[in-house]
């Protein structure tokens, strides 16, 4: 059993590691770099240009090894399905926002249709194999509770609420890519204790974002992109549904949810003061790089408190 996931974090990593220096001065040829928002944080600035929608890179690495192990691990399908298909949704931004030079990319509205139109093709799909509507709640020794017709509105609510706190979380050199990458971790061990015919996929996302990592980390030579964020966070979602397992991304994912609070909370006060921030700047990760905290830094902080979630929730099995 071991096997199912050692082999698939080798395989994942090599073909990502392996990958990285091709694809990145191919990116950088078709100057496919990234736009640095004028808003943001005025050290950034340097950063544009760097190659963006390597997260083409993590969904390569991802999806050859999972399909080595689709024939004998049917669980693969339905995850690999939600994290291509929203890696798609993250490259069509991509291709908007760097090719066509339009910066906002897809609208909020088209994102949340396509994302709601997606995930309810998994609900279905999931139906349709006869998938139970049970969750376990976390630090009940593994109390299940059957939400019946409120699992749909329920689902649809944490895929959402995950893909869009992974793209908020990408905003540093290797922030989103450290912190995913313990939460892989976490759903990979789980996976064995309790479902390991996902195993083989996760072991993949472990493998991709450690190879990813390398050339990530700053100063980074390539950016995910939302080609990677929204690919990731198709994967977590997926992942902790098909362990029965979403109340649990409230607690290794807090990160992704304290990101998109902050954006939320800042917005609301701003439009009722009328010009007034909590935050220097929003997400959150910005605020505390303006306070004067190094990338590295921050991407350390948040990477080892969400190891340490990572372990509560273990411990909250």
């Amino acid at each position: 059993m071991r096997e199912n996931i050692i082999a698939p974090i080798i395989v994942s990593f090599t073909i990502s590691v392996l990958l990285c220096p091709i694809v990145i001065p191919f990116l950088h040829k078709l100057k496919f770099g990234q736009y640095i928002r004028k808003e943001g944080p005025k050290n950034h600035q340097k950063k544009s240009g760097t190659p963006t929608m390597g997260g083409l890179i993590i969904l390569t690495s991802i999806v050859i090894t999972a399909l080595l192990y689709v024939r004998d691990f049917k669980g693969i399908l339905p995850i690999l399905f939600m994290t291509l298909s929203f890696g798609l949704i993250g490259f069509l931004d991509d291709y908007i926002k760097v090719v066509m030079k339009r910066n906002m990319g897809l609208t909020a509205l088209q994102k949340f249709f396509l994302e709601t139109i997606l995930t309810a093709i998994f609900i279905i799909y999931m139906d349709s194999i006869g998938m139970d509507r049970n969750i376990i709640i976390p630090f009940t020794n593994g109390i299940m509770l059957d939400l019946e017709n409120l699992y749909y509105p329920f689902v649809i609510i944490v895929v959402l609420g995950t893909v869009n706190g992974a793209n908020f979380t990408d905003g540093l050199d290797g922030l989103a890519t450290g912190v995913t990458l313990i939460i892989a971790v976490f759903f990979t061990v789980v996976s064995l204790i309790y479902n390991s015919c996902i195993s083989p996929i996760a072991g993949a996302v472990v493998g991709a974002l450690m190879g990813f990592f390398l050339f990530n980390v700053y100063p980074a030579r390539v950016f995910m992109g939302d080609t990677g964020s929204l690919a990731l966070g198709g994967f977590v979602a997926a992942a902790a549904i098909m362990l029965k397992m979403p109340l649990f991304i409230m607690i290794v994912a807090l990160v992704y949810f304290i990101e998109v609070l902050s954006v939320a909370i800042q917005v609301i006060y701003f439009k009722i003061t009328k010009g007034k921030r909590i935050f220097k700047m929003a997400p959150i990760h910005h605020h505390f790089e303006l306070c004067g905290w190094s990338e590295t830094r921050i991407v350390a902080v948040f990477s080892i408190i969400t190891a340490l979630l990572c372990l509560i929730a273990y411990k909250a099995l």
